[in-house]
């Protein structure tokens, strides 16, 4: 079965850190650059972060650079956000995706960054 789970959102306080993973199954994982995406509440879902299947990150938002990091496992076939030095604009639902794999998405997971 093809599919991603996202998991280790929660509720932080401003100033915090989260660990996002995402796994997946059913696809060849190692071949697949991999995004972080995030979409707030009434706001299009815009990309975090993107790393190559060798581990190069290649983009990084500019709202967040400094304080996220993404990374990957291939042999997992996990990727990982690392975020650091939360802010409550950050809230939102988090979502990973290989950008060259349209209809792959997972469920998302919840981050809300309190003041």
């Amino acid at each position: 079965q093809v599919r991603l789970v996202e998991s280790g959102g929660g509720l932080v306080q401003s100033g915090g850190s989260l660990r996002l993973s995402c796994a997946a199954s059913g696809i060849s994982f190692s071949v697949y650059d991999m995004g972080w995406y995030r979409q707030a509440p009434g706001k299009q879902r815009e990309l975090v972060a993107r790393i190559t299947p060798g581990g190069s990150t290649i983009y990084t938002d500019s709202a967040v650079k400094g304080r996220f990091t993404i990374s990957r496992d291939n042999a997992k076939g996990t990727v990982y956000l690392q975020m650091n030095s939360l802010k409550p604009e950050d809230t939102a639902v988090y979502y990973c995706h290989p950008p060259s794999y349209n209809a792959l998405w997972g469920q998302g997971t919840q981050v809300t960054v309190s003041s």
